[in-house]
C-alpha cells in the first residue's frame, strides 16, 4: 500500500466525518447518521475505493487496519465538527438535537471532552475494524461464488 492511497483514505474519512457531524445534528436521522458513522463508515468506503479499482484488499490484516483507519479518522472529523455545532444550536437558538450531549458539552471540561472524545474514536476504530474483515470476508465469498 502506497502513501498516496492512505492519504485519500484519510481524505474519505474526514469527508464521511464532516458530513455525519452535520447530519448528526438534524433531528430525525441523527441516531441513524451516528450508527452509520460508528458502525458502517468503513464497509461505505473500502466499497467505493473498490468500485473504483483504487484499492484490492489482499489479506484480512490489512482490510482491518485500513478499517480502523477510517473509523479512527472518522470520528475525530466528527466530533470537530458535531461538538461545536451543538453548542452553537444551544447557546444561540436554545436548541438541543440531543440533551444528554448538550449537557455534557456545557458542564464538562474541555479535557473530559477531549478524553472522551478519544475514547469514542477508538470504540469507532474497533467496530470498523471488525466491518473491514467483514466487507473483505464477503468480497472474497462473491469470487468464490462467481468463480464456481
Amino acid at each position: 500500500m502506497n502513501l498516496s492511497l492512505i492519504k485519500l483514505i484519510a481524505m474519505m474519512s474526514g469527508f464521511i466525518g464532516i458530513i455525519l457531524g452535520f447530519l448528526t445534528a438534524v433531528p430525525y436521522i441523527g441516531g441513524f447518521a451516528f450508527l452509520v458513522l460508528i458502525c458502517f463508515s468503513a464497509i461505505i468506503e473500502l466499497t467505493i475505493l473498490m468500485k473504483l479499482g483504487l484499492l484490492e484488499l489482499e489479506s484480512v490484516q490489512e482490510s482491518s487496519v485500513i478499517g480502523a483507519i477510517i473509523g479512527f479518522i472518522s470520528f475525530i472529523a466528527f466530533s470537530i465538527i458535531y461538538m461545536p455545532l451543538v453548542i452553537i444550536l444551544l447557546k444561540v437558538f436554545k436548541y438541543h438535537t440531543n440533551y444528554g450531549v448538550s449537557l455534557a458539552l456545557t458542564n464538562s471540561n474541555f479535557w473530559i471532552i477531549l478524553l472522551i472524545s478519544l475514547f469514542l474514536a477508538i470504540f469507532s476504530a474497533t467496530i470498523n475494524a471488525f466491518t473491514g474483515f467483514l466487507t473483505f470476508y464477503i468480497r472474497e465469498l462473491i469470487k468464490d461464488i462467481k468463480n464456481k
